[in-house]
């Protein structure tokens, strides 16, 4: 039986490289995506199960192109990690609604679009699982502190558009799922995170390996527990 293919958006450094690592490590078929390939020496260097592909996830018709040059593919497992932070500065009375807009369409509309274009490959797949990697930054409930205007926003977003999918997606046994890696190490995290990516990724991947179909339009933790929108 052939080793299941995975996909994975933001390839090229923290998360999604960390992904790629582990995914191939282990025999799986890897599909990498990220802007610029060229300057990704290090997912390049990965074992010979993982070909690379530009992609922006914000370029909607590249998004498309790609899925119809795999469209004979089947992608057992769909990571949406791509995403960005944004201006970290602003405050009331200082907003800029300009960088919003990339936020939101970087974390926001790119993982549906991608979500959108593959959703034929996942429900061929053995597997039918689809992974975005959000925050607890999104979660509502969990605000006590303000202020992260943009992020929040753009993640609360993304999260309700996954929960929708999770709906439309049930029919076709496609497990979706929203998934927090933690404060981890990374150039988006920072220095001061909690955690590695290694550490984030290996819980992750469990979560992951576990989804059933009753699981579809969960807000998980990369440890597996639950968390309040």
């Amino acid at each position: 039986m052939p080793m299941p293919t995975v996909l994975i958006t933001g390839s090229n450094r923290g998360l999604g490289l960390e992904f790629a690592r582990q995914y191939s490590s282990e025999g799986w078929r890897v599909i990498a995506t990220c802007r610029r390939p060229e300057q990704a020496p290090q997912l390049e260097a990965l074992s010979c199960n993982v070909e690379v592909h530009p992609l922006d996830v914000t370029d909607f018709a590249q998004v498309e192109s790609l899925a119809h040059a795999l469209d004979h593919e089947k992608i057992d497992v769909l990571i949406n990690n791509a995403g960005i932070y944004g201006p970290k500065s602003m405050s009331l009375g200082g907003m800029d609604y300009g960088a919003w807009e990339d936020v939101f369409k970087v974390n926001a509309m790119g993982p549906l679009k991608v979500c959108e274009s593959f959703a034929g490959h996942v429900a061929d797949s053995n597997l039918k699982t689809m992974a975005t990697i959000t925050s607890k930054m999104g979660s509502i409930d969990d605000n006590t502190s303000g202020g992260a205007y943009f992020y929040r926003a753009s993640k609360a977003a993304l999260n309700a558009m996954m929960k929708s999918l999770s709906h439309d997606l049930k029919p076709r046994g496609v497990t979706v799922a929203v998934l927090n890696p933690g404060w981890v190490r990374t150039g988006l995290g920072g220095e001061n995170g909690r955690i590695g990516a290694d550490e984030s990724v290996a819980g992750l991947r469990k979560v992951i390996a576990g989804l059933k179909l009753p699981d579809s339009g969960k807000f998980l933790n990369f440890d597996g527990a639950e968390i309040p929108w």
